[in-house]
């Protein structure tokens, strides 16, 4: 999947977990409420993993700019 889509997955996935959560405790139903809390915790971990990913690919590009750099030097 491209980073777009997971984004926007992961925003939908977070509007619907808080929309169920919210229709559960209004309506007094639990186990929605419950079900709304676990799809807006996975969106959230999903982002948080996406973000990490990047962090990860950005210290690599920086490592090989690095490394290319020193070579020139030589």
């Amino acid at each position: 999947m491209t980073d777009s889509k997971n984004k926007l997955e992961n925003a939908k996935d977070k509007i619907m977990g808080e929309t169920k959560e919210a229709a559960g405790k209004v309506t007094g139903n639990e186990e929605l409420e419950l079900k709304g809390k676990i799809q807006s915790s996975k969106s959230d971990i999903k982002k948080k993993a996406g973000e990490v990913k990047e962090g990860i690919a950005e210290n690599i590009d920086d490592s090989v700019d690095k490394k290319k750099v020193n070579n020139e030097d030589k």
